[in-house]
């Protein structure tokens, strides 16, 4: 696989100032681990993470998203990681921190303690659980937006939030508020994501929270992918969407189709176990534990994952 270094300059906080730019979201920005240690938080693994996107051109750090285990995370915890990936990022690459809830209330809040601590843009999933209408989804970004400045990524996922947040609200939100720029889509419907991108005459970032259907959503002009896979070939990942936006496609496609395996791999369980079980066995953190009812994996799991990491040499 050809490699090259790459030329974009990082933008820090203008990345996201105007977005009308093509370039307001572009790359890969990895949904980040949140590791465990004993039950707290192991805050040195998690900076030598960091340390490690830095040094294979991630895009963007996206801390305290469904793979940072965000609903289990505490609120002290949770404005602790954002504070921290600021930090350890120095402003090299944004942060965008995973402020997303199923109560408004409690998104607003996070939302400005994100946008105080200096974060560049937050990730807002949809509620969960609660099932709100289209209009409840409307209702509910639209306070979230009034209220916050910062520029908000829209985070669509059914499978997990048990509603599909529908092309036609996504273009309302888009217009009506300024700060919302982009949108994680993670419904695994190409369809859907040509309607977000037509209704909004392609302004609207759409990123894909699905790896495999990163290259797919490119060619329909998505600006890149918000990775779990990334946590462990974060270089490959970045290179897959920046060869692809350069016009290199067959580089591209290379990498897709080299990497699919592995990205298969990280979705034998439920996200994240494999992937914290991937980065364990890698020696990238101390433990993958998991914090309940999220438990470690099977050992046949174990078995197949071990396989496809010793094939792809990440492990010996």
């Amino acid at each position: 696989m050809r490699s090259r270094k790459s030329n974009k300059k990082k933008q820090g906080k203008r990345y996201f100032s105007n977005r009308n730019s093509e370039n307001v979201f572009s790359g890969s920005f990895v949904a980040i681990v949140t590791p465990f240690k004993d039950g707290k938080i192991d805050k040195s693994s998690y900076k030598r993470l960091i340390k490690f996107h830095l040094e294979n051109e991630t895009d963007g750090l996206v801390p305290c998203g469904t793979t940072g285990e965000s609903a289990t995370l505490t609120y002290d915890e949770h404005e602790m990681m954002i504070d921290l990936t600021i930090q350890e990022a120095k402003g090299k690459i944004p942060v965008i921190a995973g402020t997303g809830s199923n109560s408004t209330h409690e998104t607003v809040k996070l939302t400005k303690y994100a946008q105080k601590a200096g974060a560049d843009a937050v990730l807002l999933i949809c509620p969960y659980y609660n099932k709100p209408t289209q209009r409840g989804l409307y209702l509910h970004f639209k306070a979230v937006a009034e209220e916050c400045s910062i520029p908000i990524v829209l985070y669509n996922i059914p499978s997990r939030t048990g509603i599909n947040m529908v092309p036609e609200t996504i273009a309302k939100l888009f217009r009506e508020c300024s700060n919302i720029v982009a949108v994680k889509e993670a419904s695994g419907s190409l369809d859907q994501m040509t309607q977000i991108l037509k209704m909004t005459n392609n302004k609207i970032c759409v990123l894909s929270g699905d790896d495999a259907l990163t290259l797919p959503l490119l060619s329909i002009g998505g600006r890149g992918v918000i990775s779990v896979v990334a946590n462990i070939v974060p270089l490959q990942t970045h290179k897959l969407v920046e060869y692809f936006l350069d016009g290199e496609i067959e580089l591209a496609r290379q990498i897709h189709y080299y990497l699919y395996d592995l990205i298969k791999a990280m979705f034998i369980q439920t996200n994240p176990i494999p992937v914290k079980s991937a980065l364990k066995l890698m020696g990238r953190i101390k433990s993958e534990e998991l914090r309940l009812p999220m438990c470690s994996m099977e050992k046949e799991k174990i078995d197949i994952l071990k396989k496809v990491l010793k094939g792809y040499k990440l492990i010996r």
